[in-house]
C-alpha cells in the first residue's frame, strides 16, 4: 500500500501536544494524566523524576520535558524554598480529558457508516509553509487520510468542529475548501481511496507488535507494575495518531478495535495497584 499518511507528532491549537510517540514529553503527559490528575493535580519535581527516570529517560531530558510542559501551559510551578511543586493548569486538564475521550472511543462500538466523507482541499500559501507539519499532525489526529496531494478526507463528518478549529487556528481558512459527500463511479472507489490514504499494512504491523509486547504480561508488584502501566497507557494514547478509526464497512475485522479492547482491559487490571504504588512514590520522594 502507498504510504500516504504522515504520522502525527501532535496538533496545533486543537488540544493535542506536539510530541513524538515515546518522547519524554509524551511520557510526562501520560504521568500527569494517569497518576497526577487522579491524585490531586499537583506533584513535586522529585516524584516526576522518579517515574520518568524509571522509564529509562535521562534525568536531564526529564527535567527538560518538565520545563517544556510548563512552557506549553500544561503545568505551573509553585516554589517552596529550593523545591518546586507543579500543578496541572485548567488547559492541561482539558488536554488530558480530550485525549482520554478520544482514546476510549477507540474500543467503543462505531455506528453504521452512511457512505459520506468529510473532504478538505487545502492549499498552503508559500508564506505559510511553516504550518504544513502542524496541519498534517492535526489532521492525522482527527483521523484524516491524504490520498492525493492537497486532498484530505475522513469517513467521520461529525468531526467537522474539530477540523474547523484546526484550520482556523493555522490561518488556512481562506485557502481551504470543505465538502461532505460520497464517492462516485467516475473516480476512485471507496476501497481504493482507503488504500491510497492510509498505510494500513504498516498500522497492522505496529498493532501486532504492541499486542505481542503487552498481552500476557504479569509485572511484579511495585515499580515494575507502575512503570509497565505507564508504558501501556502511553502506547495506548498513540492509537488515535496511528489509527484513522475507519468504519467496519471500509475495514472489517480491524485489528485496531481488538487492540484497543485489550489495552483498555489491561489498564483496568493494573490501575488500582499502579495508583497505590504512585501514592507511595509521592510519600517517598516528597521533600521533608
Amino acid at each position: 500500500m502507498a504510504a500516504r499518511r504522515t504520522p502525527g507528532e501532535g496538533t496545533a491549537e486543537r488540544g493535542r501536544p506536539q510530541v513524538s510517540a515515546g518522547s519524554a514529553r509524551s511520557q510526562l503527559l501520560t504521568v500527569l494524566g494517569e497518576l497526577v490528575m487522579p491524585n490531586g493535580n499537583s506533584v513535586w519535581t522529585s516524584s516526576l523524576l522518579y517515574v520518568l527516570t524509571g522509564l529509562g529517560i535521562e534525568e536531564q531530558t526529564a527535567r527538560q520535558a518538565i520545563a517544556r510542559g510548563a512552557a506549553a501551559g500544561w503545568i505551573t510551578p509553585h516554589r517552596q524554598g529550593r523545591e518546586v511543586q507543579w500543578e496541572l493548569t485548567p488547559a492541561g486538564r482539558r488536554l488530558i480529558d480530550q485525549g482520554a475521550e478520544r482514546v476510549y472511543s477507540m474500543s467503543g462500538e462505531t455506528p453504521p457508516w452512511d457512505g459520506n466523507w468529510l473532504i478538505l482541499l487545502v492549499s498552503i500559501p508559500q508564506q505559510q509553509r511553516a504550518v504544513r507539519k502542524k496541519l498534517y499532525a492535526a489532521l492525522s489526529w482527527e483521523g484524516f487520510g491524504n490520498p492525493t496531494p492537497g486532498v484530505w478526507l475522513s469517513p467521520h463528518p461529525d468531526r467537522q468542529a474539530g477540523v474547523e478549529q484546526v484550520i482556523g487556528s493555522l490561518g488556512l481558512r481562506e485557502s481551504t475548501l470543505a465538502f461532505v459527500g460520497s464517492s462516485m463511479s467516475i473516480g476512485l472507489r471507496d476501497e481504493e481511496i482507503v488504500r491510497r490514504a492510509w498505510d494500513l499494512d504498516e498500522v497492522t504491523s505496529e498493532y501486532q507488535q504492541l499486542l505481542v509486547r503487552f498481552s500476557g504480561l504479569q509485572p511484579e508488584p511495585g515499580d515494575p507494575l507502575l512503570f509497565t502501566h505507564v508504558q501501556l497507557v502511553s502506547e495506548w494514547q498513540r492509537f488515535p495518531f496511528l489509527d484513522p478509526q475507519l468504519p467496519a464497512e471500509l475495514c472489517p475485522d480491524w485489528i485496531g478495535r481488538r487492540a484497543a479492547v485489550v489495552f483498555r482491559q489491561l489498564r483496568a487490571q493494573w490501575y488500582d495497584d499502579a495508583q497505590a504504588r504512585w501514592r507511595e512514590v509521592v510519600k517517598e520522594t516528597s521533600p521533608a
